[in-house]
């Protein structure tokens, strides 16, 4: 069992009830908040260890939730869920710094496996590491600290940003497919989409870009580190 804290931020009250029901089962305290605003400011003063947070919202959208977590260098777990069946809404969560989404309407028990994965992701990364520092080139993984070095420079990453380079760097050179990926990146039991993989190949391209390490496209295949 766990006393994990997870914030359900959603202004449909029979979506926090059924979330909070199958959450609470597998031992999670379970806070909520109906709008954008109140969703942060409980996230500054009861600090979640992981946010459910709906995109649709009165006084402000989850997006918008989404983006200023991350303007403040605020690395707390993110799940989006979107009323959509589109892509636009998911991508767009994603590239402003969520960790995974969902489409309503959800069956509770992913939602409870998706939560479980991201919150085991720590101490899952923790045992499959020595603890020995990856060099790509330029690039300098520390894992025992979790940080970055892009030569002497520091490389802010997100955590599950930092979760995917992790796993390129251990395969440097080997081509890995989007569904290797997610079940290294993001979790064994991981229910994600391969599009989940694309948008965070984009955002560390971004990040890395100028330097002499590349992650390459394997065209119909997946992706590799290169130096």
């Amino acid at each position: 069992m766990t006393d994990e804290l997870i914030l359900l931020v959603d202004d449909e009250p029979n979506i926090i009830q059924l979330a909070k029901m199958y959450l609470e089962r597998e031992g999670y305290r379970i806070i909520s908040e109906a709008d954008g605003k109140s969703a942060l400011e409980a996230i500054k003063t009861r600090k979640p260890n992981l946010v459910v947070l709906d995109v649709m919202l009165p006084e402000m959208d989850g997006l918008e939730v989404c983006k200023r977590l991350r303007r403040e260098k605020n690395n707390i777990p993110v799940i989006m869920l979107t009323a959509r069946d589109d892509d636009i809404d998911k991508i767009l969560g994603l590239e402003l710094g969520a960790d995974d989404y969902m489409t309503k309407p959800f069956n509770p028990r992913e939602l409870t496996a998706r939560v479980k994965v991201i919150l085991r992701r720590s101490e899952r990364f923790g045992k499959e590491t020595s603890g020995e520092m990856v060099r790509v080139g330029e690039l300098v993984i520390d894992p025992a600290r979790r940080e970055v070095y892009l030569g002497d420079q520091p490389l802010s990453l997100r955590t599950q940003e930092f979760e995917v380079l992790w796993v390129l760097a251990k395969n440097r050179g080997l081509v890995l497919t989007r569904e290797k990926l997610l079940n290294l990146a993001w979790g064994f039991e991981y229910f994600g989409q391969t599009r989940t993989v694309d948008v965070h190949i984009a955002q560390l391209r971004s990040k890395i870009e100028g330097s002499g390490v590349h992650i390459e496209t394997v065209t119909g295949i997946g992706y590799k580190l290169t130096a």
